[in-house]
């Protein structure tokens, strides 16, 4: 049964843009499209805006006039409306990342249709960063593929934790049940694997517009589940508003010698004056004098404004700082465990010094790969020396000052990066925060003697073993704050 056939499934109101809409949700729901090659990604989100009825009366009048007869159907060729590159529609693939808006009486939506090529890995983990919900496209002839295991990885270690599988161009496998429950049953497996546990899946026809706004009974009696447009406006919007309070200064403003504030985009968290901030790295203490918008002086902020925030003491504060909440820093260090995508070919070099770059600070990092993830197992294989274009690996990185991070996990803003290469200034890698490693630990050389640091419990475990106790006159132990334990060890490393 077509769209234009079966009973709507969802009440559509005319297009507008979501700033101007009420009743509704106010932070409208970001999703991607992702997939592999010719699995229908454009087509899909070209039905679904124009069965919301978001096309306007000149978009369609252009879709009608550059479509032709690309169908048997007598349809417009809805990828049209995302591929608006002139090479997109040459070559009839996606290229670059196509933000589009609609709504529903429900909700709005912003969707981002990402191209399935690998050269593109890139663009589809530009649109992946920003996204609560995946939208996973799978050509029922041809199931899950290496690109499709990739962009659903890509989407688990952006953070996303709601999928739907949209099981494409089920018209031309009969409507089959059982190839549906196969596709189904292995992509809950794979993501799984990845840690998500919330999996809508959806057979449908992009170009028939079945399932998609509104329901196909007919064709798919024995599928009671929701369609597309019912799933996303069930979908939840991830919040920016928990953890500490985060501003990445981005610029010192300094109108006047009478007035000195600090402005940049809240990334999370909430702030009213009086509340308690720290300065990282440097530490200093101060309180929130005053909240200064473009306009007006606000009572608060939170997390996705754009304030000046003024403190009520004189502080030394520069680009690249961070000013946090003091009840709930973030981490800082020099070691940090990530997780990365490579973009560029020539992949990363092990040791070789790259500019990392988070927010409005740029560091010098040095990364070492330590494991690459094999899309077919989906397994992690150890001891890799170089990842190539488009691997996914686990690395450690390692900094010549103070770094500051919350995991990826936590604060998404705070958590990401990008690896610059300083030789081309080209974009090598999109990371992930997950972990802070340990400044102290391992084996150090003090003259004659051997210094063992260790994690507090795994030491107390061996002061506690018969071994140690045999041989407890012959070791000397010492118990250091993490200052001091950080100006021996260095003082060591100038030694060796």
């Amino acid at each position: 049964m077509t769209a234009t056939a079966a009973s709507s499934s969802a009440t559509i109101l005319p297009f507008a843009e979501p700033a101007a809409r009420s009743g509704r949700d106010a932070r409208p729901l970001r999703l991607i499209t992702c997939g592999s090659v010719d699995d229908g990604k454009s087509t899909l989100i070209g039905r679904l805006l124009w069965d919301t009825k978001a096309v306007k009366e000149d978009q369609a009048a252009t879709l009608a006039r550059d479509s032709g007869q690309q169908n048997d159907l007598g349809l417009p060729d809805f990828a049209l409306l995302l591929d608006g590159l002139q090479a997109e529609r040459e070559q009839g693939i996606t290229i670059d990342v196509a933000y589009r808006y609609f709504a529903t009486d429900r909700r709005s939506f912003i969707v981002a249709d990402t191209p399935g090529h690998e050269q593109y890995t890139r663009n589809m983990a530009t649109g992946a960063s920003t996204a609560d919900l995946a939208i996973l496209l799978a050509d029922a002839r041809a199931g899950l593929l290496e690109q499709t295991r990739r962009h659903a990885t890509i989407a688990a270690l952006m953070g996303i934790r709601q999928f739907v599988l949209a099981v494409n161009k089920f018209d031309l496998v009969n409507y089959d049940k059982a190839i549906f429950d196969q596709i189904s049953h292995d992509f809950r497996e794979l993501a799984l694997s990845l840690g998500v546990r919330q999996v809508t899946a959806i057979p449908m026809s992009a170009l028939k517009g079945e399932n998609v706004v509104y329901a196909s009974e007919g064709a798919m009696p024995w599928y009671q589940g929701p369609t597309l447009i019912e799933a996303l406006e069930l979908a939840t919007t991830r919040s920016t508003q928990t953890g500490g309070f985060r501003l990445p200064v981005q610029r010192v403003a300094r109108p006047g010698e009478s007035f000195r504030g600090y402005q940049g985009t809240v990334a999370g968290g909430a702030i009213k004056p009086g509340d308690s901030v720290a300065i990282l790295p440097s530490g200093t203490i101060a309180n929130v004098k005053q909240i200064v918008t473009f306009d007006l002086v606000r009572n608060a902020a939170v997390a996705g404004d754009a304030i000046t925030l003024v403190l009520d003491r004189q502080v030394d504060v520069a680009r690249g700082d961070m000013i946090v909440s003091i009840d709930g820093p973030p981490m800082t260090g020099t070691g940090f465990d990530a997780q990365i995508v490579a973009l560029q070919p020539g992949g990363i070099e092990p040791g070789k010094r790259y500019w990392l770059k988070s927010g409005s600070r740029r560091q010098r990092v040095t990364v070492e790969p330590v494991s690459q993830l094999e899309l077919s197992s989906g397994k992690w294989q150890p001891h890799a020396s170089t990842l190539a274009m488009n691997a996914i690996g686990k690395v450690h990185l390692a900094f010549e000052e103070q770094a500051i991070f919350d995991t990826y996990e936590q604060n998404r803003a705070t958590g990401a990066f990008i690896l610059i290469d300083p030789d081309t200034l080209n974009t090598v890698a999109g990371g992930m925060i997950t972990a802070k490693r340990a400044d102290l630990g391992g084996i150090h050389l003090e003259g004659q003697r051997v210094l063992l640091s260790l994690p507090a419990d795994l030491a107390e475990q061996i002061m506690a073993s018969e071994l140690f106790a045999a041989r407890r006159n012959e070791v000397e132990i010492r118990r250091l704050s993490g200052k001091q334990a950080t100006d021996l060890l260095s003082d060591t490393g100038e030694n060796d």
